[in-house]
């Protein structure tokens, strides 16, 4: 679950099946949700909780998967339920049920209240949360212009078809592609006194082309140039004004299906004929559909406190940046172009909502800021660890079952302030690699050394792009990788990319975020050939 780009989250799949048409049904009038609520917090208080919150939600997915000339599944699925946090004797306690009535929902929260009393019996510390006011009602709604569940199946099916034919005419072998669509639908009540109200949507288009080299047996693949956004199905329209041309075509908040998969078909003929890269050092220029996993494994996941602290180990490990860098005011993370900056607002990222999952209304904050580390990713009960007097909004449970805990915001590199084009960029490499779209990778148990592949390469010579390579793959540490950048795109360029399942936890939990940047460009990195045997 390291790796989001094509497999499915376990979120999308749960749930009970249901017709597409139910998904368009009105769920529960918010007034009951707000009176349920009120029920789950008097009966937590009454047992003993000196606080408590109230998540009920119902959570809509859709998985429609075709490969060639076939549909392989459609999958509609429904999740509707109820989770109660608790602090009792200074513990957390946490009782969920897919049983949302008066009745159930006092036995729910009186057994988050014993949970809460068991845990204080082995608890060395107190729960220390960050105080937060109430918002009374409010609400927050992804500004979607067309919601993807309203769109009939068998026009998805038929653009999906329509997307594999074109590959299959343009000398594909095989050829896979899908859409997956979101709708969270989420209430949040505390005894701070909000009531929170939020309807959330994503959408994913992608695909992925293999053609096979019938001389040799050997085979390239190229996937689509998407990225999984926090928009409607209006993403699928792409205008020419929302394109980003040049050696690739690529889609900044629309994004063109038909084009990419012909575009991709042309990519992996080329690869096949494309020379395999000498090893050595190299000035590697990183499109965003490249470099947003870069940041996600060697920015976002080490600055998430929980791994600092120790307290989260799974899925890769703790965090090399440890509380003494951060506490020293100057270790040097990058070079002092790098201002990285972690949000839950950004327009069109799967990581934007109104309020987190604690009721904490989001915002954006600095993590790090011209090169050195200043901040990290922390929620209510980890605020006073760093001295912070709030949260920053950055909580979240992937279903109404699951407890909620701190993940990973938005994390983004910030555009370069001098105006700067690709193009300006490679003029200036004299031996360099140009990557598009993101591939395999590896990083270590603190997010110190790493290895990312990617899905197109072009070498620089001299200022130009000389052709394709392929088998590229580029090593460094992370502190070394980002104090080699040395020039940043400006705010023309910037586009996100990201992922639908971030894993993290035990039991897994799957979290969607987005990662921002314009091109950059880091000099003198260490390239490996992937087809040579060491």
């Amino acid at each position: 679950m390291g790796f989001g780009a094509l497999m499915i989250p376990s979120s999308l799949l749960a749930g009970n099946a249901i017709d597409p048409a139910q998904a368009l049904l009105e769920g529960m009038d918010v007034g009951m949700k707000k009176q349920l609520s009120d029920v789950a917090l008097t009966a937590a208080r009454a047992k003993g909780a000196t606080y408590a919150d109230v998540r009920i939600g119902r959570y809509l997915n859709q998985f429609i998967t075709t490969r060639e000339k076939r549909v392989q599944g459609i999958s509609n699925t429904e999740s509707f339920g109820v989770g109660i946090r608790v602090i009792a004797n200074g513990s957390w306690g946490f009782a969920a049920s897919n049983v949302v009535t008066k009745e159930d929902i006092i036995k729910t929260a009186e057994r988050a209240v014993a949970v809460a009393k068991a845990n204080a019996k082995i608890t060395t510390e107190p729960v220390q949360l960050a105080p937060q006011k109430g918002f009374g009602d409010v609400s927050w709604k992804t500004p979607i212009e067309k919601n993807a569940f309203e769109i009939p199946v068998k026009d998805k099916v038929d653009l999906l078809l329509k997307v594999n034919d074109i590959a299959l005419q343009g000398g594909a072998n095989f050829v896979n592609s899908a859409i997956m669509a979101v709708n969270e639908q989420k209430y949040f009540a505390s005894t701070d006194g909000s009531y929170i109200d939020q309807d959330i949507h994503r959408i994913y288009p992608f695909f992925n082309v293999t053609q096979i080299d019938k001389a040799t047996g050997k085979f390239q693949t190229r996937r689509s140039l998407s990225s999984p956004v926090g928009m409607g199905y209006e993403y699928l329209n792409a205008a020419g004004n929302n394109k980003v041309t040049g050696v690739v075509t690529r889609y900044k908040d629309r994004y063109d299906i038909l084009e990419d998969v012909k575009n991709a078909t042309a990519d992996v003929a080329q690869k096949i004929k494309a020379k395999t890269v000498e090893p050595g050092k190299y000035d590697l220029v990183l499109d965003p559909s490249h470099l947003w996993l870069t940041i996600h494994e060697s920015v976002a996941h080490p600055t998430e406190l929980d791994r600092v602290l120790g307290y989260e180990a799974n899925y890769a490990g703790t965090s090399f940046l440890t509380l003494d860098k951060w506490k020293s005011k100057n270790f040097q993370f990058g070079s002092k172009l790098v201002n990285i900056v972690a949000d839950k607002l950004q327009p069109g990222s799967l990581g934007a909502v109104g309020y987190d999952d604690e009721g904490v209304k989001c915002k954006e904050w600095d993590l790090i800021k011209e090169g050195v580390l200043v901040n990290y990713q922390a929620i209510r009960d980890q605020a006073h660890i760093i001295g912070l007097k709030e949260s920053q909004g950055c909580c979240y449970a992937q279903s109404w079952e699951d407890v909620q805990f701190q993940r990973m915001p938005n994390v983004s590199l910030k555009p370069g302030t001098t105006p700067l084009s690709v193009d300006d960029m490679i003029k200036n490499v004299e031996k360099g690699i140009y990557i598009i779209g993101d591939g395999s990778f590896s990083i270590d148990q603190q997010r110190y050394n790493f290895q990312f592949g990617g899905q197109l390469f072009y070498e620089i010579k001299d200022g130009k792009i000389a052709g394709m390579l392929k088998d590229v793959a580029y090593q460094a540490n992370t502190q070394e990788f980002w104090n080699s950048c040395t020039a940043i795109a400006d705010k023309n360029d910037y586009r996100l990319g990201g992922a639908f399942n971030d894993g993290k936890g035990q039991p897994g939990q799957s979290n969607a975020v987005s990662h921002g940047s314009s091109t950059a460009r880091f000099n003198g990195v260490n390239v490996i050939n992937t087809a040579r045997k060491i």
